[in-house]
Parts: structure tokens; C-alpha cells; sequence
């Protein structure tokens, strides 16, 4: 697959460049705006200094592109359940969308001279933005039905386009993870700029890296399936098993063995069985189909 990534003009009008908004409004502020024109959301709170800082250079920047993007801000404070739908881990969070998909992102605050790249990036080179959305679109389904090759065929040609792009090297480690290749994966990885390694994509491919950094002995399964038979309650034994079924590739198992525990006694181990699936979820990343049915499990468990 060939993508050339051309240039074109998106000029709305002035007005709206900067507003606010909240969990009501988001959709058609955000998700149906950016069919029109990219926009930028920043994830912000009063009590944040560095929200403080970034929130007047990124307004100023995005003033100077006449028109070329927008910017939303929303309050975390006011909007907690849509912060922790976009899984926001620290503030200033910035997204950038284009028809209704968010392409592109950092964390934390970062100079003037990075916030216009970024947003020259988004805004200034036309339909960009909109071609490395459709082709990181085709790139995630090739690796959702493990094309490896395709997919990392066009993670890098996004890269090509953009090397600061969070969701291409992650999805290109992703495939070098699932081939093998774990030493270029890790090399991948390093390229992420430190503004964007808490994006979601980017843990979830860390977190994938380091099960296949420490694979599990598989020679255990049985010695441990044996422990839970003898007592359904030894929850060490569960929670072991959990994780070596998950390295044969059994995650539908691990993951009842990991709510069973949840189930019982939420608490044991600090909450041992809750972080394990955790870092399961975000080493099968936030579209596959267990993770998805895995945490509304979860929920349902743990607001029961």
C-alpha cells in the first residue's frame, strides 16, 4: 500500500477558534467539528501549574493559524468520566482530531516552538492530517487481523510523514513485538518524544514489550491448574496461572481467573488481581475485543 501524503487548504471561519466545553457538548464540539476541520482538545484543571502554562501558548498558536484548527478545552474537574473515557493520566492532555478519530497527542507542557510544529503539523499542511488518519486507520486494521507486514508498511510511512507520531510508532512496535523482532520493537519505542510516553497507545505497546521480554513457562500451567482444582480460593496460584495462560495466548481463561479473584476478595494482595488485568488490557490494547468485554466485567464487578 502507497500513500502520499499531499498538502491542500482547510480554512473555516475565525470565529469559535477557542471554547470550552464538557461531556454533553463533546460530540458535537469535537467528534463532529473535526469532520470539518482538525481539532485540538486540551485536558486541563485550575490547579494545574503547568496547565498554566500551556494553556495561553497553545491558545496564541492555534489564534495564529487563522482558522486552520481549533482548540476545545475541557475542565478534568468538571468532566471526570469523559477524562477517564479518553484515559487521561496527567495533565495538560492534549488531543488532536480529525474526522471524529484522534490522530495525534502529547502530555505535559512544552514550548511555544513544539506547540507550532504540532499544530503546523495538524492544521498548516492542509489535508494532511485528514490522508495520515485514514492511512493510520488501514494500518490498525491490517495489524487488527495480523497483516503484520502491511500494517508496518504504513506505520512507517507515517512515520515517514511524521516521526513525532505517538500512534504510529506504537503501532509499528506492536508489529515488530508480534513478529519477534523484539529488540527493534524496544528501539521503536525510544523514538517516542518524552511528551507523548504516557499516551495510551504508547503504554499499551510498552506493556505488550515486557510480556514478550519475560515470556512465562508454560510447564507451569498444569502444576498451577492442579493448585486451583485442589483450592478454588488460593489466589496466588490463580493469579500465577492467569498470567501463563495469558502467554499461550489463552487471555479469555486468564481473564476469568483473574475476575474470579476480583470477585471474591477485591482487596487480597493490594489489589494484585486488578492491576494484572490491567496490564493486560493495555497489552492487548483499547479495541481488542477482550479488553473491551474485560472491563466492562470488571466495572460490573466492582460497582456491583
Amino acid at each position: 500500500m502507497n500513500l502520499t501524503f499531499g498538502s491542500g487548504t482547510a480554512t473555516p471561519a475565525a470565529a469559535d477558534l477557542v471554547k470550552d466545553s464538557d461531556t454533553k457538548r463533546f460530540m458535537q464540539d469535537v467528534i463532529e467539528a473535526s469532520r470539518k476541520v482538525p481539532v485540538i482538545v486540551d485536558f486541563w484543571a485550575p490547579w494545574c501549574g503547568p496547565c498554566k502554562q500551556l494553556g495561553p501558548a497553545i491558545e496564541k498558536v492555534v489564534r495564529q493559524a487563522n482558522g486552520k484548527v481549533k482548540l476545545v478545552k475541557v475542565n478534568v474537574d468538571e468532566n471526570q468520566q469523559l477524562a477517564a473515557q479518553m484515559r487521561v493520566q496527567s495533565i495538560p492532555a492534549v488531543f488532536a482530531f480529525v474526522n471524529g478519530q484522534p490522530v495525534d497527542g502529547f502530555m505535559g507542557a512544552i514550548p511555544e516552538s513544539q506547540i507550532k510544529q504540532f499544530v503546523d503539523r495538524l492544521g498548516g499542511q492542509g489535508s494532511m492530517a485528514e490522508e495520515i488518519g485514514a492511512a493510520l486507520d488501514a494500518a490498525r486494521q491490517a495489524l487488527a487481523e495480523k497483516d503484520y507486514p502491511t500494517a508496518a508498511q504504513i506505520f512507517v510511512q507515517i512515520i515517514q510523514a511524521d516521526r513525532e507520531h505517538a500512534g504510529a510508532l506504537a503501532g509499528l512496535a506492536r508489529c515488530q513485538i508480534e513478529t519477534g523482532d523484539l529488540d527493534n520493537a524496544k528501539a521503536t519505542l525510544a523514538l517516542v518524544p518524552p511528551g507523548k510516553t504516557n499516551d495510551p497507545e504508547v503504554l499499551g505497546a510498552k506493556a505488550a514489550l515486557e510480556l514478550a521480554l519475560n515470556p512465562v513457562d508454560l510447564s507451569e500451567a498444569a502444576r498451577l491448574q492442579a493448585a486451583v482444582t485442589r483450592d478454588p480460593d488460593d489466589f496466588q496460584a490463580r493469579l500465577d496461572l492467569a498470567v501463563v495462560l495469558n502467554g499461550a495466548g489463552q487471555k479469555s481463561e486468564a481473564l476469568d481467573n483473574l475476575l474470579y479473584i476480583v470477585r471474591k476478595k477485591r482487596d487480597w494482595n493490594e489489589e494484585a488481581a486488578r492491576k494484572q488485568m490491567v496490564k493486560f488490557f493495555e497489552a492487548w490494547g483499547p479495541k481488542d475485543e477482550l479488553t473491551l468485554q474485560g472491563r466492562r466485567r470488571l466495572s460490573s464487578v466492582l460497582f456491583s
